[in-house]
């Protein structure tokens, strides 16, 4: 890190379950092993969106708590130092910016609003989809046209959010790629990594692209980001 000119940090699931956020794939506690994936589909929303909001009920409720934990305020002390020009996340809950991080690009959207689906268009900030909820309406409604209203994240299914072809433009322009907590399972995402020749990947399980990558970190991830700051204070002082 301390010799690229340019570093970009690709971030999954794996860097918010500290935050009380469920992966989607860890045996016994991933979102896939309790609800079935389709009902995440942009099909599945169209058919039945009443049963996409009582099904992610959970994982919206989860968001709407989370704070940013000790991996997210690390690389957000990272960006203040230069060290990580951008992040580039999986992630839907918007810590890295609670944390305080700045250029982040995120390619499945995120919740903080939600737009209305095949409507008038007409998008709110989460916070009205959320009182529509608790006020017991499934699904919550466009006020202007009774449209189902649709959190402004990706669905299976969807084209990919604005942010992605942001993303491909600076992983184009990385020397270094830090993969933090993503199981590299998901395309397009996955193939990111490929265009970028020195890779270091963090994460509690395998990667697709642990064989390219310099430095492979099978651990804690939070633990392991508090080592590489201690370990650059270390250096500096």
């Amino acid at each position: 890190m301390e010799r690229s000119a340019y570093t970009v940090v690709l971030t999954g699931a794996g860097i918010s379950t500290d935050s009380g956020i469920p992966d989607f794939r860890s045996p016994g506690s991933g979102l896939w092993t309790r609800v079935n994936p389709l009902y995440f589909t942009v099909h599945g929303f169209k058919k039945n969106p009443a049963e996409f909001y009582r099904f992610g009920m959970g994982l919206f409720q989860d968001i709407m708590n989370a704070s940013p934990n000790r991996a997210h305020l690390d690389l957000a002390e990272l960006q203040r130092r230069g060290l990580v020009q951008s992040i580039v996340t999986q992630n839907i809950d918007g810590l890295h910016q609670k944390a305080g991080s700045e250029k982040v690009y995120e390619v499945h959207g995120n919740m903080s609003g939600a737009t209305c689906f095949r409507g008038c268009r007409r998008r709110v900030p989460i916070e009205e989809v959320a009182t529509l909820i608790f006020e017991g309406q499934l699904p919550p409604l466009c006020r202007d046209c009774g449209r189902p209203l649709k959190p402004d994240v990706i669905l299976f299914g969807e084209t990919m959010a604005p942010d992605f072809d942001e993303a491909i433009k600076e992983v184009r322009a990385a020397e270094l790629i830090l993969i933090i907590g993503a199981s590299m399972k998901v395309a397009p995402v996955n193939m990111l990594p490929r265009m970028v020749k020195n890779l270091v990947i963090i994460n509690r399980e395998r990667t697709m692209h642990d064989r390219r990558a310099r430095v492979v970190i099978q651990g804690d991830i939070a633990q392991t980001t508090r080592l590489i700051v201690e370990e650059l204070d270390r250096r500096a002082g």
